[in-house]
């Protein structure tokens, strides 16, 4: 069999993302184009279908951009994830009782987010956000309530939490497996109430 007819694995389509990550950091591609060949990598069924993906950027990327801690590759330039990440204070604290919360667009994550949710719900969307740091660490608090996550592909996320007639839901996350790839870690308790963690590509921007 051809190489360009074997089935792709998980592991091909997320190489291909990250290359594409670090293209659009360094400016080698524009965010629509991005999200359009970002589609195609997670549709691709065979390694020949991810190759034109690739074609007109070079061999090897700069590996700066890929390594700074402060710029895990969730869709944003070094130096803007720098300036970002000078505003940090450490830790930012969510709290929904009786109404709700929600992080969304672009927004500073600090490396611990305390999400606090009591007949209420909570909203994070890390599509466009920037990490302070490689691995963030998110501490739920859930009762009677709900809490909703939504990732980039590429991004690990790895759920510590404890449920007590309740549950925390992973969909379409577990592909990731690269160790140095930007993490999510969720802890905490979740009590006769919900999390639910969805990886999902970025939202389309409407063209003028």
């Amino acid at each position: 069999m051809e190489p360009e007819h074997i089935r792709a694995s998980d592991a091909d389509r997320d190489r291909v993302a990250d290359r594409l990550r670090e293209a659009l950091a360094q400016g080698r591609l524009d965010q629509t184009e991005y999200e359009e060949r970002l589609d195609s990598v997670y549709t691709a069924k065979t390694v020949g279908e991810l190759t034109p993906v690739l074609h007109d950027l070079p061999d090897e990327l700069d590996s700066s951009v890929s390594s700074d801690p402060v710029a895990p590759g969730i869709q944003v330039s070094t130096k803007e994830a720098r300036e970002m990440a000078a505003t940090s204070q450490g830790r930012e604290n969510l709290v929904a009782v009786f109404g709700g919360a929600e992080r969304k667009g672009r927004w500073l994550v600090e490396p611990r987010t305390n999400a606090s949710v009591l007949f209420g719900g909570i909203s994070l969307d890390f599509r466009e956000a920037v990490l302070s740091q490689r691995e963030i660490t998110v501490q739920c608090a859930v009762v009677f309530g709900g809490m909703d996550i939504v990732v980039p592909h590429g991004v690990r996320v790895v759920n510590n939490t404890t449920a007590i007639l309740g549950g925390t839901g992973m969909h379409g996350t577990d592909a990731v497996t690269d160790p140095n790839a930007p993490t999510i870690r969720l802890t905490g308790t979740c009590m006769l109430g919900g999390i639910d963690v969805r990886a999902k590509a970025p939202k389309r921007k409407k063209r003028k």
